[in-house]
């Protein structure tokens, strides 16, 4: 017989015991400020993306930002902010370790555990309020229909989730049994079942749960939710440090992811004649590019049109040899192959693919400054 590990018998302690290595305070990026230091490839490559950015813009053509989690490690929410508010990209994407940093910033101004202390005591990721919150607001999104990112910015804007009564999950599970019940419906049984369970193993009361963020303004999603910008995440079940907790549903991250990654796939679809960012991100936004664009050029070549013309541009920190640009894909006998980031990107016949090493502060102020010079 199988067994499964227990999380309900962890000790699991406070968020405030917890000694963080980041204070957003200390290390956030001020755009105005920030010394950017970048070498004169990396500057040329900044320009020429700001352009295309700009021509995309002119065309009403998508401009997605996919972003690893140090984009927020260190400090560059004000950064996406003004990216945001300056409607200079359309689509903001990241993974579920970039939320769960975004949020604790919002609602702490610290993050960033000693993972190897942690580990060692056996306590790296069991925060309570961390893995309580982030995990009751994604039971809750789920339930309305949200997506990831959006849930987490509604509750850092309304400051607290939403408690529905045992009456009303109990009707939704029954008009989801009925036999002539809608898909919608079907959905909406099966989220309030996991609402109803989660209520009852906690003993959570019906109404309002306040959950103050005092620094709500240090929140690139709650910034999203606000303008109105697709904020979307792409999670891996047993990556981040919320899959700890008991709170954890996995079914309705499932639910909220997969509409994020429906509403990244929509932005995708949208390219033609605009540019994709990848900043430092390894594994997730090549992954769920390919497979977004491959679902967008199907639906594209249906209606007989094409979905080449956009940039790729990619910066990230390693170093690289080859030159992806002039030379294409490196033989699988050279290290450069197995850069996922920029083989998978290299494969997606785009107009122009090009990879960036250089600080994502450095490169992400360099943008928005440019940006706004050019408003």
């Amino acid at each position: 017989m199988t067994k499964y590990l227990n999380r309900n018998a962890l000790c699991v302690k406070p968020l405030s015991e917890r000694v963080n290595k980041l204070v957003y305070s200390r290390d956030l990026v001020c755009p105005h400020s920030y010394p950017v230091e970048l070498t004169p490839e990396a500057q040329e490559d900044v320009e020429k993306t700001a352009e295309e950015i700009c021509r995309a813009k002119e065309r009403n053509a998508a401009r997605i930002l996919a972003f690893g989690a140090h984009s927020i490690k260190n400090g560059l929410g004000p950064v996406l902010s003004q990216l945001m508010q300056g409607h200079w990209l359309t689509h903001f994407a990241t993974n579920g370790a970039g939320v769960i940093h975004d949020w604790e910033f919002a609602f702490q101004g610290q993050s960033g555990e000693d993972v190897h202390r942690y580990t060692t005591e056996g306590q790296f990721g069991i925060w309570q309020e961390t893995g309580t919150y982030i995990n009751l607001a994604i039971i809750s999104g789920a339930f309305r229909g949200l997506g990831y990112g959006q849930s987490i910015g509604m509750m850092i804007d309304l400051e607290g989730i939403e408690i529905p009564t045992d009456e009303e999950l109990r009707e939704r599970i029954a008009a989801g049994c009925q036999t002539n019940a809608s898909e919608d419906s079907l959905e909406t049984a099966s989220a309030a079942a996991d609402f109803l369970k989660m209520k009852k193993h906690f003993s959570l009361s019906d109404g309002f749960l306040s959950i103050p963020h005092h620094k709500k303004e240090n929140s690139a999603a709650y910034a999203a939710w606000r303008d109105g910008i697709p904020y979307t995440c792409h999670p891996m079940i047993g990556h981040d440090i919320i899959y700890t907790h008991p709170m954890n549903k996995c079914s309705a991250i499932g639910r909220a992811a997969e509409l994020d990654f429906l509403s990244y796939a929509d932005s995708v679809s949208q390219l033609e004649g605009g540019v994709y960012l990848s900043v430092g991100s390894a594994v997730m936004s090549p992954m769920i590019f390919e497979k977004s664009l491959s679902m967008a050029r199907n639906l594209s070549q249906q209606e007989e049109k094409k979905l080449t013309d956009f940039s790729i541009h990619v910066v990230d920190l390693a170093k690289s040899a080859w030159d992806w640009t002039k030379e294409g894909e490196p033989p699988m006998d050279n290290p450069a192959y197995y850069l996922r980031f920029c083989k998978t990107f290299s494969r997606m016949e785009s107009r122009k693919m090009t990879y960036c090493s250089a600080d994502n502060r450095s490169w992400l102020v360099a943008l928005l400054k440019i940006l706004q010079k050019r408003a």
